[in-house]
């Protein structure tokens, strides 16, 4: 079975899945992608040109399109716009195309495309029902999910704002958001025992017998890093004196958020890229995550977890109905509730030992259910459903 994946850009979250798929026997798998960003298009969130430091062009066939946009960028809809791509799909015989959600133009150049020549095109997205939308907004939804021949869903929230988008439950296929557990696991651990938490913690300029939560992710108003450090105060005010608070990542709020963090044990270590990451979760006992609705899913939720991590994080962000059992793998806050995740830092505070329980749960769940293998078996059953089907 020839299959085609049109994605924007090499993302250091799917590559792992796509080398898994294409080893399959009878999939030939080629990846179409619009860029290849260089490191200033790469970190234009992130506050600071990167390139990621884990191989993402290795191990699948893959070539790049054209990309005929005035102004490319991986951020804007008509950043990424291939007008080539029907005919790289026509002269390619594909049995099946799979697309990385419709925010872009080249995915949607690919879903017309299949649409004239009558091949199934696969749908995997992160859209949910969390967000207030409008109702135009929501029937264009409906009706752009009705062109696919199924789609692939990545937790609870999107799968039941597909299905109340009118998508028929057999379309849906289980293709859960996950990174790779055994490589955050493994870098995590590493540090732990050498150079051990005490030295990871120095490197950071952190107490390392204090409780300390993570905050990790581009420092933006989606994410609400602001929230933090405003819990961090109120624990604090209420006897919580042993907690600390490491925040990775950068972005536009950063100088604000110094200037908030004042006096407090707020500890700013910037961006780490892919291989060292792990010394941010070993240095930590919990991770922080109090975005809104804007955070469809949260993969640095998986990524903590796997590190042996649980996670505090608020009930806009698109995981918490998968990853988060209260009290077992983490906890669940009101979004913008400063006062209520001031409570849990409270409640948590000092308990370190209780907190690793907690890791150690969250670990095994995301090792055991939210995997490249997990993903793979989908798709399959997807492929499998639309060639099935008479055109």
């Amino acid at each position: 079975m020839r299959v085609a994946m049109v994605t924007t850009h090499p993302i250091q979250y799917q590559v792992p899945w796509l080398r898994l798929l294409g080893q399959k026997p009878g999939i030939d798998l080629h990846v179409f992608f619009a860029m290849v960003p260089d490191a200033s298009e790469q970190g234009r969130e992130f506050g600071v040109a990167f390139d990621w430091d884990v191989p993402l062009l290795g191990g699948y066939d893959h070539s790049v399109l054209q990309n005929v946009s005035k102004r490319p960028s991986l951020t804007e809809f008509a950043g990424c716009d291939t007008p080539g791509i029907g005919k790289a799909l026509r002269d390619g015989r594909f049995d099946a195309v799979i697309v990385n959600g419709w925010g872009s133009k080249t995915c949607l150049q690919a879903l017309w495309a299949c649409r004239r020549t009558g091949v199934p095109c696969i749908v995997r997205g992160e859209v949910n029902g969390l967000r207030h939308r409008a109702g135009w907004k929501r029937l264009g939804h409906r009706m752009l999910l009705s062109r696919y021949a199924a789609v692939l869903t990545i937790g609870a929230n999107n799968r039941t704002y597909c299905i109340q988008q009118g998508v028929d439950a057999a379309k849906l296929f289980n293709t859960p958001y996950c990174v790779d557990n055994q490589r955050f696991a493994a870098m995590a651990d590493a540090a732990r025992a050498d150079p051990g938490r005490e030295l990871v913690a120095q490197r950071f300029g952190m107490n390392s017998q204090a409780t300390t939560f993570l905050f990790s992710g581009k420092l933006v108003e989606k994410k609400r890093p602001g929230d933090l450090i405003e819990a961090l105060r109120l624990a604090r005010q209420q006897g919580a004196d042993g907690i600390q608070l490491l925040l990775v990542g950068d972005g536009p709020l950063r100088a604000e958020l110094e200037k908030q963090a004042r006096e407090l044990p707020v500890h700013f270590a910037g961006f780490l890229n892919q291989s060292e990451i792990g010394a941010a979760y070993a240095a930590s006992d919990c991770l922080l995550l109090p975005s809104d609705a804007g955070e469809t899913w949260g993969l640095v939720v998986n990524e903590a977890m796997a590190s042996g991590l649980p996670a505090i994080v608020s009930d806009q962000v698109g995981c918490a109905a998968n990853l988060i059992q209260p009290g077992v793998t983490g906890e669940v806050f009101p979004c913008t509730n400063v006062e209520a995740l001031a409570a849990l830092l409270v409640s948590h505070a000092g308990q370190r030992p209780a907190l690793a329980t907690m890791g150690e749960n969250a670990r095994r769940q995301v090792l055991e259910g939210y995997n490249f293998d997990r993903v793979v078996d989908g798709v399959m059953a997807a492929l499998e459903r639309v060639t099935e089907i008479p055109r």
